[in-house]
């Protein structure tokens, strides 16, 4: 018994010239189950269907192949999660692959449209960023520890990060353009809106101006120390595991060890106080913590797509 994550369904729509290669090339890889073929079952484009039940360690080395037979040109590769597989035959399988491949497997086209799409610079992303900020800031006025959680975990921030360490990796010069411009954009956008909204709160007077002089147990959010940077390059290595290997709950306690947008509503805070030491500091933090994220990233994922295999076994 299989549950969602471990398998999953590859549908392959092909022309009837393809079908032949496909469904031997299906056929030929170990661990490959309930292999079917619907002859001229496909309208648009027209063509056979052809599904599979697969281990997820399967996935790129079959993306590889099956495009190499021009597969994707004139048809469709597509894989679908399932919640449930009550079979002796798919055990087996996952077995035998996991036996093969040794760890979890690293599914490259898979990670590329995930970071992909979390690394866009839009509205929602810039709305998201300025809310953490905002919350962050609130957190610190307040010496509210909750609140900067809180804020860390609403913060977008690790998508554009990991985006920039798969597109250094994988050498995608657009998905490291789009990447860089949240990161570059979004921050000093988070920054400008809580000064703002810092200055509209001072001349509301609701803003004292002794608000920061004794910050007791939030003052990690500016002061760079030892752990900083070893802090910053425990998360990114644990981030970019847990994105590779689809525990999205590990991935929340990375958000909340990145010490990015706590310093960056402090940065602002600061500057509004006119404390531009403290602002600076905060800076710094913010500066540490994103190459410290950005570097583990990287090397945690080359080391992974050097050493992490999960091609298909023949015979």
């Amino acid at each position: 018994m299989k549950s969602s994550g471990d398998v999953t369904v590859l549908r392959v729509i092909c022309t009837r010239a393809q079908s032949a290669p496909v469904v031997d090339l299906l056929s030929d890889v170990r661990g490959v189950t309930h292999l079917i073929r619907s002859r001229d079952a496909a309208l648009s484009p027209p063509g056979d269907v052809i599904e599979a039940v697969i281990p997820r360690g399967l996935i790129q080395a079959l993306v590889d192949d099956l495009t190499e037979l021009g597969v994707d040109e004139s048809g469709e590769i597509s894989f679908r999660d399932i919640d449930l597989v009550v079979s002796r035959m798919v055990d087996a399988a996952c077995e035998d692959v996991a036996a093969h491949s040794g760890a979890d497997p690293l599914v490259w086209d898979e990670l590329i449209e995930q970071t992909d799409e979390g690394s866009e610079l839009n509205p929602e992303f810039l709305i998201f960023l300025v809310i953490a900020c905002l919350l962050a800031a609130i957190g610190v006025i307040t010496h509210s520890a909750v609140l900067i959680v809180g804020a860390m975990v609403v913060s977008p921030d690790f998508g554009p990060l990991a985006g920039l360490a798969v597109a250094v990796v994988g050498q995608r010069r657009r998905l490291a353009v789009e990447a860089a411009s949240a990161i570059t954009v979004g921050f000093p956008v988070g920054i400008a809106a809580t000064g703002l909204a810092a200055l509209l709160a001072r001349s509301a007077g609701i803003l004292p101006g002794d608000s920061l002089d004794d910050l007791g147990s939030v003052s990690f959010v500016y002061q760079v120390g030892p752990y900083s940077l070893i802090v910053a390059l425990l998360a990114g290595m644990a981030g970019m595991l847990a994105l590779t290997s689809r525990k999205s709950t590990a991935l929340v306690g990375v958000f909340i060890s990145i010490t990015t947008v706590p310093a960056a509503g402090f940065c602002a805070l600061a500057a509004v106080n006119g404390d531009w030491s403290r602002s600076g500091e905060a800076l710094l933090q913010l500066l540490i913590n994103i190459a410290g994220v950005l570097v583990a990233g990287i090397i945690t994922l080359w080391f992974r797509r050097a050493h992490v295999t999960g091609g298909p076994a023949v015979g």
